[in-house]
Order: C-alpha cells, then structure tokens, then sequence
C-alpha cells in the first residue's frame, strides 16, 4: 500500500461483521450486532447519567468509594479549594494543545466538581481525575478524564521519547497510532498542591464508544477472522508510525516471528493464571484485604 492509502485506511465494524457472519454462530452474529449497538452508547453522554446526578438544580458526581471520590470526600488534611485552583488551571491550559478550532470548542466548558478515579491494571498508583464541565448554554455537560502520564517503561531499551512532556507522547502515539482519536485529547504538565514536581497529564473524554468482542461465544473459524482483524488494525499502527518496509524485511518470509509470538502469548496467558491464583491464595488466607484484590 502507499503511504496515503495507509493514512487513509479505516477498519469498518459493519463490513467486519459481514465477512464474519458465515463463520459465526447466529446467536453470535446477533449478539456482536446487539454489543457494537451497546458500545455507540457508551460515550460521554452515556457516562454523565451514571456517573453523575443533579441536586437542589446542581449536578455532582455520585459517590463510588473506593473507585470514585468526589474530591470534597477525600483526606480531610486534603486543601479542597487548591486542588480546585490545580485542575481549573490544568483544564484551561490543556485546551491550549488542541487545535485551533477545537479549542474555541472546548473553552466553552468550565469545570464545576470533580472526582479521583481508580483506574485499570496498568495504570494502578497514577493519578486520575474525573472533571465535569459545564457548558456556557447550560444544556449538555461532558465529562473528561485528566490521567497522569509517567515516563515510558521502554525508554529503558528504545531510548527517551522526543516529546519532553509525558502527556503529549501519549496522545502523539494515539493519534498516529489510530484512524480516529477523540476531538478532546490533548495534554499539559500541573504540579498537584504539596509538590514541588509537576506531573504529566493526558486530558480525554470519559468513554467513547469502546467495545470489546465476545471472544467467547466465537468458534475457531471466527476466531481466525477476529485474529485477522487485530492483525490487520496492528500492522496498521506500525506502519503509519514506523518504516513498513524495514518491519517486513525484518519479519521476513517465514513464520518463525509467528511462532515466537504464539508461545510468548501462552506463556503469558499461563503466568496470568498464576498470579490469579495467589493473589485468591492471599485473599483467602487474609494477607491481602479483599478490597486490594479486587
């Protein structure tokens, strides 16, 4: 393919689904139909229902202990109104790192309460902020997720990123990495009250239409197609961000690169289940609080 034709490629569920269904079980077939139905739900809009409710004509976020805290239920050592100061002027100069036009867009919101998120696997002991921003019209409120960003765990081995704020090498790797990114991603760097060092945020919005398939309910025949699709999604990633033809030179002819992967993922996947098992071990025995195992 040319580069712009790289540029240019999108991976169309619709289209995915047709070239599947003859592979998948018609049950299976109806079920991804009614998930990718579910998953065009699942946006911000979808979010600001759950996540948040209106009192006395106010909206807040709900309480969710310990995933979700509004900030005012925090430490009571916690400063509330610099906390506030902090994620106003973090929300504010974010805007600064997106496009012109939709800066113009998001400066219309101004943020109002705010929450600490737990957040996934990955990303456990970062900070994660919840801010609810209000529009000037006062109808539809969106919600954004400030999550700091911490220097590569591959700078190690690759060498420093070029981008010197954390934030903005994540959101660069998305954007080149993706066929579409979210219209709110930007970045910025804040020192949080009581630190002398400023942290690296990336700002997104909180969902927006994520999906994961049922692997599951998938047959063989659909999981060689499924495989195909990640396959394809990945290899484009890596070219429009890497030298596709130095990657196919190297992975060469034979399936010997296959192979390497096909083992480090089982050895993986048997290591995970490992691990599950002593944490559960550790639970029941009571040397790590249900609560941490989660």
């Amino acid at each position: 393919m040319s580069i712009l034709d790289i540029w240019y490629a999108r991976f169309d569920v619709e289209d995915a689904i047709a070239r599947l269904q003859s592979d998948l079980p018609k049950k299976a077939v109806r079920q991804t139909k009614v998930q990718i139905a579910k998953a065009r739900t699942r946006d911000s809009t979808q979010a600001l229902a759950k996540l948040t409710t209106v009192e006395d004509g106010r909206r807040r976020i709900i309480s969710d202990p310990p995933l979700i805290v509004p900030i005012e239920e925090l430490a009571s050592d916690l400063d509330v109104d610099a906390v506030y100061k902090f994620l106003r002027a973090l929300s504010t100069r974010y805007t600064q790192t997106l496009p012109a036009y939709r800066h113009r867009l998001a400066e219309r919101f101004t943020l109002t309460p705010v929450a600490r998120k737990v957040v996934g696997v990955g990303s456990v002991g970062t900070e994660t902020w919840i801010l609810l921003m209000e529009p000037g019209d006062g109808l539809d409120p969106l919600l954004l997720q400030a999550k700091q960003a911490q220097r590569s765990v591959l700078a190690d081995y690759a060498g420093e990123s070029e981008y010197r704020n954390q934030g903005e090498r994540v959101v660069a790797g998305q954007q080149l990495m993706q066929a579409a990114s979210d219209i709110f991603l930007g970045w910025q760097r804040a020192p949080l009250p009581g630190r002398r060092a400023a942290s690296f945020y990336y700002v997104r919005q909180l969902r927006d239409w994520k999906y994961s398939a049922e692997i599951e309910a998938m047959n063989a025949a659909a999981m060689t197609g499924y495989g195909r699709m990640c396959g394809w999604t990945l290899a484009r990633a890596h070219a429009r961000t890497g030298d596709r033809i130095a990657i196919a030179a190297y992975l060469g002819g034979s399936d010997k690169f296959d192979q390497a992967v096909a083992d480090f993922a089982e050895t993986y996947a048997d290591q995970t289940e490992r691990d599950h098992t002593a944490l559960a071990d550790a639970v029941a025995s009571g040397r790590v609080p249900a609560q941490e195992g989660i």
